[in-house]
């Protein structure tokens, strides 16, 4: 209605929306309608004219085409702004307001109950379409756990990992600029738990145990790793401008050797795989000396399964070695991750020295030290676009699970329709568990489905040996099925049409 180009409207909503919510509050609508005003009267569009109170103290309505008849059509009088000194506007009315209460004709998802986001509508569709399908056949215990509305409205993770004294802690306090409560640096296994860095009002470290029932936070599925992983966990806040955006997961070092593993007290990679579900981006870290990966790194890869979208890597401390054996060095850990990370694609690695020391130029020389920068600048390009992008990771993300749903239920119901009725449930159980790989192809022939989006035979098999009775599970749903097809054949496309990303 303003009749700004669309270019000009990008830099306007980016601009409003300072907090990358997705939608308008009252605040950083009257910071849009200034905007676009500002723009209409010929000025280059930038936060700074907010300001400039002189500026705001001229400053017209903006001029809307076809608001006036709409006005006259609603009978609402046009609504004058008082500018107060500080560059915000009180609105005694809005007419704007109007508009959301007209009604469609097409039953949607809009018309049963109106939704403000995309973030919105997908916690809808969730809690009324995909949840009662994951309820019903147990989703959660063989997959993700259960989502809840905290996961849908948190900020972007990043998750790092890698052996000890990779300079993971390093990493995330030259992002910072600064050190966070709870850090600790040296060349020893230091870090010895998961600590979550986020934005808070003041510096503190809240304890696993608090921050579990919080309902605000996206971490009450971890009670299921028990008090023993709770107290290895904390949660690190303290006001950053960076951390608004982004919340970063530091880990332990992964260690080598048998021991290690098997004195850990609660389920290491267990943990790990409920964080890279939850993460944006996944940073392996390594070093130029530590390039083996040992046993209990590489199921911490493995368990990084369906992730693989997610993960970068890092060699980090590069400045340690010259040129020549640095080409060595990244030789070497392609070919270590090549045997790994079962993908034909070549995995991104950056590679440099992320620290707060200058980098050592007698070793690297002057071509080294460019390749760090430009790397360096690289990564911080992937890292930033990352709150732009957040709103599409939720999408992909809730239509990947929508298909594991699906196909989890067309096993469940496929294994119970071959359950007896009578006798010999348990010897029956035993066979079918046997024979997963047969059941599966069966699943897959009958309904058409796509061999990769199925999930591990091997972690299929060990939860349903478990305790699980495969007589207790529901048959087929077709209702169940059916709406979540209708979700993302229907619901999803339109909520998209209803609520474009501004940053596209």
């Amino acid at each position: 209605m303003s009749n700004l180009s669309r270019p000009e409207l990008k830099q306007v909503w980016a601009l409003a929306d300072s907090k990358k919510q997705g939608f308008l509050g009252l605040t950083e609508f009257i910071t849009a309608m200034q905007l676009i005003a500002l723009a209409q009267e010929g000025h280059e569009i930038n936060s700074a004219l907010l300001k400039n109170a002189a500026v705001l103290e001229s400053l017209n309505l903006p001029v809307m085409e076809g608001l006036a008849a709409l006005q006259a059509k609603t009978n609402v009088s046009p609504v004058k702004e008082k500018l107060e000194g500080n560059g915000t506007a009180e609105l005694q009315s809005n007419p704007l307001v109007k508009l959301s209460k007209r009604k469609s004709a097409k039953k949607s998802l809009s018309s049963v109950a109106p939704v403000t986001s995309v973030t919105d509508g997908l916690k809808r569709l969730y809690n009324e379409k995909l949840r009662p399908l994951e309820v019903t056949y147990h989703f959660n215990d063989f997959g993700s756990p259960l989502l809840t509305n905290s996961d849908f409205d948190a900020k972007p993770m990043v998750m790092l990992l890698g052996q000890y004294s990779t300079g993971k802690t390093t990493f995330i306090k030259h992002l910072l600029g600064c050190s966070y409560p709870g850090a600790h640096i040296g060349p020893e296994p230091t870090t010895d738990r998961f600590i979550v860095v986020m934005s808070g009002p003041d510096e503190r470290s809240i304890p696993g145990n608090t921050i579990v029932v919080h309902a605000e936070m996206p971490f009450t599925g971890l009670t299921t790793f028990g008090g023993a992983f709770l107290s290895k966990f904390e949660c690190s806040q303290m006001p950053h401008p960076l951390l608004e955006h982004i919340t970063f997961v530091d880990t332990p070092g992964v260690l080598s050797g048998e021991k290690q593993r098997t004195q850990r007290s609660y389920d290491f990679t267990g943990v790990i795989s409920w964080f890279a579900a939850k993460c944006d981006m996944i940073l392996l870290l390594f070093d130029p000396h530590k390039l083996d990966i040992s046993d209990e790194f590489k199921r911490v890869i493995s368990s990084l399964r369906g992730n693989d979208d997610k993960i970068r890597v890092v060699l980090n401390k590069a400045d340690q070695v010259d040129t020549q054996q640095l080409m060595r060095v990244y030789g070497a850990l392609m070919w270590s991750l090549g045997k790994i990370l079962n993908t034909p694609e070549v995995v991104r690695v950056y590679i440099g020295s992320f620290n707060d020391k200058p980098v050592n130029e007698e070793a690297v020389g002057p071509i080294g030290n460019d390749l760090f920068e430009k790397e360096q600048d690289d990564l911080l390009v992937d890292l930033m676009d990352i709150p732009k992008k957040a709103c599409d990771r939720r999408i992909n993300e809730l239509v990947k699970r929508a298909r594991a749903a699906k196909i989890h239920a067309y096993i469940m119901s496929h294994l119970k329709k071959e359950m007896p009725s009578l006798m010999g449930k348990a010897k029956t159980q035993q066979r079918l568990i046997d024979n997963l790989e047969d059941v599966f192809a069966k699943v897959q022939k009958e309904f058409h489905l796509p061999a990769g989006d199925f999930p591990s035979v091997e972690h299929f098999r060990e939860v349903l040996k478990s305790g699980y009775k495969i007589d207790d599970f529901e048959k087929m749903k077709p209702k169940l099925i059916q709406a979540v097809d209708d979700m993302l054949g229907y619901d999803i496309p339109e909520l998209l049409r209803n609520f474009r990303n501004p940053y596209e």
